[in-house]
């Protein structure tokens, strides 16, 4: 098992998510630049959070192009488990791996807090450690974390149970006040269509130590790792 860390020019919690691989979960991690085509034959891709080309013309807009993001988009339609957090999502639904975008907050301030997310599905590489309506306190840092899409792809999200995680009280209700930027149904976190791709804007990364505030986000890498385990396997 090996699992590959993405960095672009302005990443800046690359470091972050491979310490919670190689330290905490102990598994073989690698750094993959992103002027490389190759994934080194990893088995999961992280896209971190930071400002990946500086966010300059739109947050992910320029990462898209990458040379490691189109060996990226290969691997996730071949069934390859990716997680991308905060930034990175906005680079996953900016190169169609998700759907929707990531505009401004509401507010138009950037957020950085502890947060409450309910956890609404568990069938997923992602989440399978942890049960549908666990809330998880994971923290965000954003400028651009108000999710948005048409009715038609919300209807679709719902319908399909893609929906990971919402913003929620500590209690798990959804609420407006719980809300931090405004975000489209609460959503923090959706699924792709194989369900092997997550997207979500809080740090697991952040949250995977108690001396940090929270060790909830760990649990995500976890599941994650299980999976490939299960993979692995499988396959032998």
């Amino acid at each position: 098992m090996k699992i590959g860390v993405l960095v672009f020019p302005g990443s800046n919690c690359d470091h972050d998510t491979y310490h919670v691989i190689s330290e905490l979960a102990h598994q073989p991690v690698t750094f993959l630049w992103h002027d490389s085509s190759s994934l080194e034959n990893c088995d999961a891709i992280l896209v971190p959070g930071g400002f990946a080309y500086g966010d300059y013309l739109r947050t992910g807009a320029i990462a898209r192009f990458s040379p490691v993001m189109q060996s990226v988009k290969k691997f996730a339609a071949d069934g390859g488990l990716v997680l991308g957090i905060c930034n990175g999502f906005q680079i996953l639904c900016e190169s169609g791996l998700l759907p929707g975008a990531l505009m401004r907050n509401a507010g138009l301030k950037y957020i950085c807090k502890q947060v409450y997310l309910r956890t609404e599905t568990t069938e997923t590489p992602f989440t399978h450690q942890l049960n549908k309506g666990d809330v998880v306190k994971i923290p965000i840092g954003h400028m651009e974390g108000n999710y948005f899409c048409d009715d038609a792809t919300l209807a679709q999200l719902r319908d399909q149970d893609r929906v990971a995680f919402r913003y929620a009280t500590p209690e798990g209700e959804i609420t407006r006040d719980a809300n931090p930027n405004g975000s489209l149904d609460n959503i923090a976190g959706i699924l792709s269509e194989g369900r092997n791709v997550l997207g979500m804007m809080p740090h697991p990364d952040r949250s995977s130590e108690a001396l940090l505030g929270s060790a909830d986000g760990f649990r995500i890498f976890q599941s994650l790792v299980s999976s490939l385990a299960g993979q692995t396997a499988a396959t032998r």
